[in-house]
């Protein structure tokens, strides 16, 4: 499964490849895309583990960037 969010308040590109390297070593994620510049994070995952995989990555984000909020709905 994949899907697309938006979010709002990220810093930099350095903190956004931050991001998307430790989502992308999570158990099920098949790829991770953070783009700084359209503030726009895609999360693709086995289907069964998407919804721990989305848990975690809104975890990491808060981590390493806590102004940051994801828009998941």
């Amino acid at each position: 499964m994949r899907k697309t969010y938006k979010f709002e308040n990220e810093c930099c590109a350095n903190c956004a490849a931050k991001i998307e390297d430790k989502i992308s070593k999570l158990d099920g994620v098949n790829s991770a895309k953070v783009n700084f510049m359209l503030q726009r994070f895609t999360l693709d995952a086995e289907d069964g583990a998407f919804s721990d995989a989305l848990a975690k990555s809104i975890a990491i984000f808060k981590a390493i960037e806590p102004d940051v909020v994801l828009n998941v709905k």
